[in-house]
């Protein structure tokens, strides 16, 4: 246990987060995603995979953005998961949520939030960087942020 660092964020994922270079991508996925066999098939080598069975896909975000900077030099940092079978624009209640905690904690607005058809989605999670593999039962409830920069503002 560290001092003012979330208690969900365990050493595994301390180091993953730790690791992560800017433009680099983490997903956080519900309990229903194939987060296994895509990590095998990923694009350079196989994915970790953090299991965090009695967190939220919500809760999981949050603690996870608490260190973690989104990308501000891309239009949308955050991707999700579209619905399968429902019409453009349409929300689960699971991804309305974890959209307006980006928003209220100021880490993203909504048009930074961008829907992602399921099979791209998955060819994306090829090029991650992990996966968090939470114990949420609601489906589509996948998120990819793209990590931004920790830095001091430029010298003159």
């Amino acid at each position: 246990m560290l001092k003012g660092i979330d208690p969900l964020l365990s050493p595994e994922l301390l180091k993953v987060l730790a690791e992560m270079g800017h433009g680099d991508e983490i997903v956080i996925a519900d309990a229903n995603f194939t987060a296994t066999s895509l990590a095998r098939r990923a694009a350079m080598a196989p994915l970790p995979v953090i299991a965090l069975p009695g967190a939220s896909v919500q809760r999981t975000v949050e603690a996870v953005l608490s260190l973690l900077p989104l990308d501000a030099s891309v239009a949308q940092p955050v991707v999700y998961m579209q619905v399968c079978d429902m019409p453009a624009g349409y929300r689960s209640r699971l991804q309305r949520d974890v959209i307006a905690s980006l928003q209220s904690g100021s880490h993203a607005a909504p048009e930074q939030c961008e829907a992602m058809e399921r099979f791209a989605f998955y060819d994306r999670v090829r090029q991650a960087f992990a996966i968090v593999h939470t114990g949420d039962l609601q489906p589509y409830g996948n998120f990819l942020l793209r990590k931004g920069v920790i830095s001091e503002a430029l010298a003159a």
